[in-house]
């Protein structure tokens, strides 16, 4: 067993977004790639807007995508508590500490001053950093202020020498930074709950985190964090920056370009694997040019030698691609399992075994880009939905369209049969083309709107068989009749593009 350990470290404050999904996928390959563990982390000491249900989300999400942890909540470890909320004294022993060093200090600046300070440095063009009046205060001096009742943070004492700070990242190569592009930074706020870098540094550690994957806009944050390991004596883990994600328009991703949580993606009938297979490749590629991964695949190919700090884009039409692939690769069994939900919840009837179940995902899988898609489509086999749409007017004015529906509605009552097979199917169809003297789309499209309501679609030979024959035959009539009133259903396309 390898000695790697990454973590994901979320805040619980809603879905699980993509771009932390990238992250959580990431460090999940990288740790099976290697051998190590995947810690899960809950950074929520932003209490404003942490909350239990956001939590349960985030973790409802990673389960889905299949991204399970060695550590962490509801699976506990030798390293917790895992939620940040529950480790207050910790922070405040490793807050003495630095305090007793003399490398931090009581901090009574109160935010009004703060802004004050701010205001005038940018006036005179300084950088904006506080400049604290209480840096040089012995700790006993202001710990007589704080029990007289006043009001303190915690702040780093970032050394007046200016210095260099620097290592090698992962994915960027080497990363260096002055000391002085920050002031003295606050730890621990006034009402003892620690700011993001302190607490992140100190879990890291003691968790024993070797390797830290995290997003771009957290890479500024890694100076501060070096000045605390090194305050501590500790030793700092490995950094890698993962790439920003970018939408279609090349701005950072936001919920403007559609869809961005895995919530979303989940009931708009993506698939996990997809997702994963998707997001894995957002600032990462196969080094065997692959674009289609099982998780298999993901976690034999993954290493971070084949990371970019290139900007990744994020195209949802790669997406549907993605999906789809994977989709129509399920074993019919599998899909139906995962298709059958979305019917159910969308009210769609459906009857048949197991043999009329892959039947019809024989006749849909070819037009089905997401399980989302299974609604529309099994919407034609649910008689309680059956209408004759408007795009059959055309079709239905023809001079021997209602000729050939009635001459396919006797033909398929006369079988006799249940369900008609392909063939029955093909014989009955030359039967009304001889008999009614039609051809070509004159002959097809009326009796498809016949059967489905509408002019196009899935070929009748799939779709035929996947209904009995009394339905076949009541469909027949509505259709003649919807005809001969002028009563036709607005299509559902056009429908759509109302809303």
């Amino acid at each position: 067993m390898s000695n790697v350990k990454v973590r994901f470290a979320p805040s619980p404050t809603g879905y699980l977004h993509v771009g932390g999904a990238r992250t959580a996928l990431h460090n999940y390959l990288y740790a099976k790639r290697k051998g190590g563990k995947f810690i899960l982390r809950v950074e929520d000491t932003d209490q404003e807007r942490s909350t239990e249900e956001a939590l349960q989300m985030q973790l409802q999400d990673l389960k889905w995508l299949g991204l399970t942890w060695d550590e962490g909540p509801q699976v506990g470890g030798d390293f917790g508590p895992y939620k940040q909320s529950e480790r207050l004294s910790i922070y405040k022993k490793y807050a003495d500490e630095i305090l007793t060093k003399g490398k931090a200090y009581y901090c009574f600046l109160t935010d009004e001053e703060i802004d004050k300070q701010r205001e005038d440095a940018m006036k005179a063009g300084r950088p904006p950093q506080v400049q604290s009046p209480y840096r040089d205060w012995s700790t006993e001096k202001a710990l007589t202020e704080i029990k007289s009742g006043k009001r303190a943070v915690v702040r780093f004492k970032v050394p007046k020498e200016a210095t260099e700070y620097g290592f090698t990242d992962l994915v960027r190569g080497d990363v260096k930074f002055p000391s002085d592009m920050v002031g003295d930074f606050v730890l621990l706020r006034s009402d003892g709950m620690p700011v993001y870098n302190f607490c992140c540094v100190i879990d890291d550690h003691l968790m024993k985190i070797t390797h830290v994957l995290r997003a771009e806009e957290h890479l500024s944050n890694t100076l501060r964090q070096m000045m605390i390991y090194e305050a501590l004596g500790w030793e700092t883990p490995q950094f890698a920056h993962l790439s920003i994600i970018l939408g279609p328009d090349k701005q950072k991703l936001s919920k403007r370009h559609g869809a961005t949580s895995c919530h979303e993606y989940m009931e708009k009938g993506f698939l996990p694997e997809a997702l994963n297979n998707f997001i894995a490749l957002l600032g990462w590629s196969s080094p065997k040019g692959q674009e289609i991964m099982s998780m298999k695949e993901l976690i034999e190919q993954f290493d971070l030698d084949r990371m970019t700090s290139s900007p990744a884009v994020f195209d949802e039409t790669k997406l549907l691609w993605v999906n789809e692939t994977h989709l129509r690769a399920l074993p019919n069994a599998d899909l139906w399992m995962r298709v059958k939900p979305f019917l159910d919840k969308h009210n769609v009837n459906y009857s048949g075994d197991s043999d009329w179940q892959s039947k019809s995902l024989d006749a849909f899988k070819p037009a089905m880009r997401t399980l989302l898609d299974g609604v529309t489509l099994f919407s034609l086999l649910d008689d309680e939905s059956f209408a004759v749409y408007e795009e059959s007017r055309e079709a239905l004015n023809w001079t021997k369209s209602e000729s050939v529906i009635l001459a396919w509605s006797d033909l398929v009552k006369a079988s006799g049969k249940e369900y008609l097979s392909a063939l029955e199917f093909e014989a009955i169809q030359n039967q009304v083309k001889e008999k009614c003297q039609v051809k070509g789309k004159e002959l097809f499209m009326p009796i498809r709107v016949s059967v489905i309501g509408k002019p196009h679609g899935t070929e009748l030979k799939l779709l035929v068989p996947l209904l009995k024959v009394d339905s076949l035959v009541k469909r027949a009539s509505k259709t003649i009749r919807a005809a001969k009133e002028k009563q036709f259903k607005p299509s559902p396309v056009a429908e759509a593009e109302k809303h």
